[in-house]
């Protein structure tokens, strides 16, 4: 049986608290009341919400201890509590703490796309040869991180972390939380312009990751990608002791070597720093292709054993809201879901067109798209020259929610323009009546345009409760 999670000795020093009551050992670490599981140490986190008024239903559902800044009323006086002087602070000390302890490897993973799927792919290819830890869902932020930091089990050999930024100056900080071993950049693309004056600034953003990691360590970068030397003489600059490329690029230390893909997947072929190997990828599409290659890179940087590691991404499967495809009613009939709604750049959006026109389906390609998110003033011109990349992959029917995807369905050839809608819950009865089954239906859009207001309802069979309704 594994060791506690964190000690309430160790718990109290980490985060520099005042301990009362009688605190339990920690089996986890938890910000959130409604997903606590008995054992957790809550952490009252003050974000939209201030998590002192969860405490009460926290220490009810079983948590240890909670960490506050100040005493909730209504508390049993040995209410088991730490005091601390703020919260997020304690929760990146604790997270600190737990990085200290830690014999394990650690690689943590940014990038414009592709960070979750990436980070979800390395720790299935690390998984099954020794306990890995890994973030959960998106936790790439100033609370996810440390967060993420402080659940890391003791005995844990490799840890996998996910970086993500808005701003300058974000990664900077969370990559000296993780110290990590070994850094991937997925790529730099057209993402956050909102807050950025070029793509420039963005990859200069996402060099920040390379401020965390040792002169032991390494930095993963994509040769393809224009950005490449500026990455480069980033890393250079921050002192990292092994700077490797991977892409298709004569010269990437980790090469493609050959690509067959279909459906399902892709088998592949590559060169991973001077081994060559094949490989199945459980999942399709050329972007998660390319990922792949930096996750074996990594897996061979960390010590894993590369063949193992390659035949884990066999049985890969796609994430909610990211790549995940599944069989849903529709009418009398069956159709195809690709689930990629949790967010959206021109990109990813681009990534997406290519694994549906892969699809081979009985009836029609649907492309089902919501607004792309903090892209500033080239935003209308971004989503409208998205038109050409849905007509050369052959999509049938793109239905579009949003103001800015208004841009692009006024773009779109007549006889693709399904449906415009200005939100997605507008848009949905539209596509209720409009589905029909043999169709393969991607749904994309950025977290903020709520396309998962779409994806569910579909998932639960609504659209054939609507007609046979009807």
């Amino acid at each position: 049986m594994s060791a506690p999670l964190w000690l309430p000795d160790e718990m109290t020093a980490a985060v520099q608290g005042a301990a009362s009551g009688a605190l339990a050992p920690a089996t986890g670490v938890s910000i959130d009341s409604r997903s606590l599981q008995q054992g957790d140490l809550f952490v009252a986190l003050i974000t939209n919400t201030d998590g002192h008024a969860h405490v009460a239903g926290a220490l009810k559902n079983g948590a240890a201890a909670a960490i506050v800044s100040h005493r909730p009323e209504g508390l049993a006086e040995d209410a088991p509590l730490i005091l601390v002087d703020d919260t997020q602070a304690a929760l990146e000390r604790l997270g600190q703490a737990a990085r200290n302890r830690s014999t394990a490897r650690i690689a943590a993973i940014t990038g414009s796309v592709g960070k979750t799927s990436t980070k979800e792919m390395l720790a299935a290819a690390l998984g099954p040869q020794a306990p890995t830890h890994w973030s959960a869902a998106s936790y790439n932020n100033q609370w996810g991180v440390p967060l993420s930091l402080a659940r890391m089990p003791r005995e844990a050999r490799w840890g996998v972390f996910e970086l993500g930024m808005n701003h300058s100056g974000e990664i900077a900080v969370l990559t000296r939380q993780a110290r990590p071993d070994v850094a991937i950049v997925t790529t730099i693309e057209a993402a956050h312009l909102e807050f950025f004056s070029g793509i420039e600034e963005i990859a200069d953003a996402k060099a920040e990751i390379f401020l965390g990691v040792p002169a032991t360590g390494a930095a993963l970068l994509n040769a393809d990608n224009p950005m490449h030397g500026r990455l480069a003489a980033a890393a250079k600059a921050a002192g990292v002791g092994r700077i490797l490329s991977f892409g298709v690029a004569d010269g990437a230390d980790i090469r493609l070597i050959g690509i067959e893909p279909d459906a399902t997947g892709s088998a592949v072929e590559a060169d991973i720093l001077g081994t060559r190997i094949a490989y199945r990828l459980g999942q399709p599409g050329r972007h998660l292709v390319m990922n792949s290659l930096a996750v074996l890179g990594a897996a061979e940087l960390l010590g894993a054993d590369l063949p193992l590691a390659a035949q884990a991404l066999g049985v890969l499967q796609g994430l909610a809201g990211r790549g995940r495809q599944q069989v849903i009613a529709v009418g009398d009939g069956e159709a195809v879901l690709i689930d990629e709604s949790y967010n959206a750049s021109p990109a990813s959006m681009r990534a997406a067109f290519a694994v549906l026109a892969a699809a081979k389906p009985l009836g029609r390609r649907i492309a089902i798209l919501g607004d792309m998110r903090e892209l500033g003033t080239q935003a209308p011109a971004l989503h409208a020259g998205l038109a050409d990349p849905l007509v050369a992959a052959g999509v049938d029917l793109v239905y579009t929610a949003g103001p800015l995807m208004r841009h692009l369905h006024d773009a779109l050839p007549a006889r693709m323009q399904g449906a415009w809608r200005p939100s997605a819950a507008e848009l949905l009865p539209r596509l209720i009546d409009g589905l029909r089954p043999g169709d393969v239906i991607t749904i994309k859009g950025s977290l903020g345009s709520r396309m998962a207001d779409i994806v569910k309802p579909l998932m639960a069979g609504a659209a054939a409760a609507s007609r046979i309704a009807s």
